[in-house]
């Protein structure tokens, strides 16, 4: 079996790193396990397989190494952040928005900030009138940039292991049938009736519920997360999460 876990300890760290960025989804997934086992030996060579990644695509495979060789060498991750002073993965924004302080809170798995920012940078989209009240009307969201929400979106998913996201909120809510009220508790937004209080109660890190991160305020309704979620550039890439799964 080729993502057997003894026979993954049999091979060389080289051997298993190709095995690991190479492999399906669900080969990767269960290869994790034995890539952090044996992190100490696959460390050299991490920084080398960047060459092999497309930094435009949303290979969630690259980001969780890079998260690994952060979170051990610290000397490494400096030299990763020099290296790439806006992040590894090419964010382009249209409104001239620099998404390099979001991916290194990404990067170093500091999802809270991440999320502070991922907040701040859709009312930045929405326009002044958003950022001077401090939160974004339902009806701005339709000429929010299609490059900037791509970015945003391709930013959690690489680095959570594919897990948090926009469209992988909107993969659940179809999965869900589109009933909001059954989305709520998947997420981990909601609990027996009652709204997850920010920011205490919500799980900061990669162990959340699929799909817990980013947050968007629900407390005011359903119509922001909607018109985001209906959004071209994120329906489309919804539409593509879906079939990935489905199919």
């Amino acid at each position: 079996m080729l993502s057997g876990s003894s026979v993954s300890r049999s091979l060389a760290a080289d051997q298993l790193l190709e095995r690991f960025l190479t492999g399906s989804p669900r080969q990767r997934r269960s290869l994790v396990a034995n890539v952090q086992l044996r992190l100490g030996e696959l460390l050299p060579l991490i920084e080398d397989s960047l060459d092999g990644f497309d930094a435009t695509g949303e290979d969630w495979a690259c980001g969780w190494l890079l998260q690994l060789l952060a979170a051990e060498d610290p000397e490494r991750r400096d030299a990763l952040v020099e290296r790439y002073p806006s992040g590894w993965l090419a964010t382009p924004s249209a409104a001239g928005l620099d998404y390099g302080p979001l991916q290194r809170h990404l990067l170093l798995q500091e999802y809270e900030p991440a999320d502070r920012l991922t907040s701040e940078a859709l009312r930045q989209l929405a326009g002044l009138d958003a950022v001077r009240r401090g939160y974004v009307y339902y009806s701005e969201v339709a000429a929010m940039p299609s490059a900037d929400l791509e970015a945003l979106d391709r930013l959690w998913l690489v680095y959570s292991r594919g897990r948090f996201g926009f469209s992988v909120q909107g993969r659940l809510l179809l999965s869900c049938d589109g009933q909001w009220e059954r989305l709520w508790p998947k997420l981990g937004w909601k609990a027996n009736g009652i709204w997850t209080r920010y920011p205490r109660s919500f799980t900061w890190s990669v162990e959340a519920p699929e799909g817990h991160l980013p947050l968007v305020n629900q407390l005011r309704g359903v119509r922001l997360m909607d018109a985001l979620l209906q959004h071209p550039a994120l329906a489309s890439r919804i539409k593509i999460a879906n079939s990935a799964t489905t199919g």
